[in-house]
């Protein structure tokens, strides 16, 4: 895919980092820490740095402590809305991935590797996607999603292990997630993908090394700043990186015709709740009753999307499939017609 469909996000592919490190020699993984005056030590990475804002909070009262946490929650959306055309051509890349047969990857260690996953465990229930469409890679394997597996982050030729048993090659699309940025596990896949011919993201919290940016089509930093307790990246740095996959896998989703409007009609109706979910989209898109709702999904072998389509075309369920295809998935397209209004 070009590096950009639309010449507003070209320069987004790998834009230059919002911040500077002080030290230009870090070392793989740790960063090099800087030794200011006296004799403080100070870490580069602004993940690992300490919250002037937060450096009393061993004596906050419990809403206190509540208070400070949400003022820290409250700068994410900015950090995050700072990387917005980066995140736009990320949702370009997993579109045009996704319609070319190939996957989505998410490389990660401990909540980062965790974080992806959750992403993408998420997609088959809400977007009716198969379950290769889009997986996470977490180090030291599914055993770390509950349980910390020590030093998995830096076993680097592991990383070249999992994409190769999953076989990453040409097409897809792999994304790095490093709070710190510096994360050796996830560089070393990235090295590795973009060796196989995929094409190479990267979500960091704060400004990566060089060898980190390099191996990387696209970079995407929230700089999220310090945590409010130091080193804690499952907490600011997190929610950023949870904010930055949902737009991602959300945008693509929605560009590939997963939604009629911002209805969600490609679920799959796997338990009682999302049954009822896709009945009520029914009705309400189709103006019928439950009964006839019901009936129509039926016929559209559980498929939402295809049932509505059935509906205002008249026609049999394989004549509707071939509308969609022939409409790109787009809902709107294939019938001629807006969603309803909201009520």
């Amino acid at each position: 895919m070009p590096r950009s469909s639309g010449k507003k996000h070209a320069k987004s592919r790998r834009p230059a980092p919002s911040h500077r490190h002080p030290d230009p020699e870090r070392s793989e993984g740790k960063g090099s820490a800087v030794r200011s005056e006296g004799s403080a030590v100070r870490d580069p990475r602004v993940t690992e740095q300490r919250n002037p804002r937060t450096a009393d909070i061993d004596l906050a009262s419990p809403l206190e402590i509540v208070d400070l946490i949400a003022a820290e929650d409250a700068r994410v959306p900015e950090a995050v809305r700072s990387q917005r055309d980066a995140i736009a051509c990320a949702i370009e890349e997993a579109e045009a991935t996704f319609r070319r047969g190939g996957r989505l990857f998410y490389v990660g260690a401990g909540t980062s590797g965790r974080l992806g996953v959750l992403d993408a465990s998420e997609m088959p229930p809400t977007y009716g996607t198969d379950p290769e469409m889009v997986q996470g890679i977490i180090a030291g394997g599914y055993a770390a999603l509950t349980r910390s597996q020590e030093g998995a982050e830096d076993t680097i030729e592991n990383a070249v292990k999992d994409l190769d048993e999953r076989g990453v090659r040409a097409g897809d699309f792999v994304i790095g997630i490093a709070a710190s940025g510096t994360t050796p596990y996830v560089r070393r896949a990235l090295e590795h993908a973009r060796s196989r011919g995929a094409r190479t993201g990267l979500v960091a919290c704060s400004p990566p090394p060089p060898e980190a940016v390099a191996a990387a089509d696209i970079l995407i930093q929230p700089i999220s700043g310090p945590e409010v307790v130091t080193g804690s990246t499952r907490m600011k740095a997190g929610t950023a990186t949870k904010l930055v996959l949902n737009t991602i896998t959300t945008g693509a989703m929605i560009r590939l015709g997963k939604t009629f409007g911002n209805l969600m009609v490609d679920l799959r109706a796997t338990n009682n709740k999302l049954r009822d979910r896709s009945q009520r989209i029914v009705m309400e898109v189709c103006e019928v009753d439950r009964k006839r709702a019901q009936e129509l999904i039926d016929g559209a072998g559980g498929v939402v999307k295809t049932a509505i389509v059935m509906h205002y075309l008249g026609a049999a369920r394989a004549e509707a499939e071939r509308a969609l295809e022939k409409a790109g998935g787009v809902i709107r397209k294939a019938i001629g017609r807006k969603p309803p209004p909201v009520r």
